[in-house]
This record gives C-alpha cells, structure tokens and sequence, in this order.
C-alpha cells in the first residue's frame, strides 16, 4: 500500500515579488554657497593696517590688555569682587579686540558687507572705552596696602595699564566716529 498523498495546500494569494527600491538623489547648491567657497580660497593679508594709527592702537591695547589682566590674575584676586570685575572687563575684551584684528589684518570685513562694519567698530570701541574706564577706576580705587600687600605691586601696575589701554581705546573710538561719520553722510 502506498502512503496516502497529502492533499494541496489551500491556495494562497500570491504576493508579487518584492520590488528593488530606487533612490533618487537631488543635490543643489544655492549662488550664496558657490560664492562662500570662491571667496574663501584665498585669504586676504593687509600688512598696511598695522601701519596705520587704529591698527597701532589695537596692537597696543592687546598687549597692554594683556598686562592688565595676567598682574590680576598672578594675585588672589577672586577675594576681592573688585577685581573680578577688572578682569572680566580686560579679558573680555582682549578676546575680542584680538578677534577684531584678525578680521582686519584678513580682510574679512571684505567678504562680509552685510554688516555694518563701521557701525560696529563704532559701538564695539565705544562700550570698551566706557567699561576700561569704570574698571580701570574700581581698578585704582580699590588698591590699597591694607588690602593685600603682597600683591599691592601687581594691582598698582594693572590699574597703571588700564589707564593706558583706557585711553587707547578712546583713541580707537574716535577714529571709529570719524569713519562712521564719513560713511553716513555718502
């Protein structure tokens, strides 16, 4: 006898075969993002701004910038809220004057002319005169030998150079106003 035969499966539907999924990439490139790129593939040195009198002055106002804030920060200035301020003020705007040069010296200012260069030079000098000058004031008044006399050199010192970078940056405002003035009224 023969083994019985089992009987068909039941029909199925049959799926159809499963099909191969095609991608379609699309890329586009916008003319700001084609014009980015030609303009960055040569940068741009002008060893003339460090001759004129604004480039002299922001050389000048990072050195002596730099002065202010390592005599502070060589002390235990943090006991002294004072002299917290001194410093946010003359680091802050050390990184940013140090900022500025480097769009200066690379022309930067060139590729971007959306922003208002001289308008912000303007401001950005301005704000630093006026706060170098409160710091370097709560600077010099809050030096005294009763205070910490050990570190009295250091604190006399950087007051000393903030004056001087004070009056560097109100030098640099002046000449910022004299250039936004001649441009607004072109």
């Amino acid at each position: 006898m023969e083994p019985p035969v089992p009987p068909p499966p039941p029909p199925q539907e049959q799926q159809p075969p499963p099909r191969s999924r095609s991608h379609t990439v699309t890329t586009t490139s916008s003319s700001f993002t084609a014009n980015l790129s030609a303009s960055s593939s040569t940068l741009a040195y002008d060893r003339e701004f460090l001759r004129t009198l604004p480039g002299l002055l922001m050389v000048t106002e990072i050195v002596l910038g730099l002065l202010v804030w390592t005599l502070i920060a060589g002390t235990e200035y943090f006991l002294y809220p004072a002299f917290g301020w001194v410093m946010f003020v003359a680091v802050f705007y050390w990184v940013l004057t140090v900022f500025f040069l480097i769009i200066y010296m690379t022309m930067t200012y060139t590729r971007i002319p959306q922003v208002p260069w001289t308008t912000v030079g303007l401001f950005f000098n301005g704000s630093a005169f006026i706060l170098y000058l409160i710091a370097a004031i709560v600077d010099a008044s809050s030096v005294t030998k009763e205070l910490d006399s050990h570190n009295y050199n250091s604190w006399a010192a950087s007051s000393f150079f903030a004056f001087v970078v004070t009056s560097c940056y109100a030098g640099n405002t002046y000449f910022s106003f004299i250039s936004w003035q001649s441009r607004t009224l072109q």
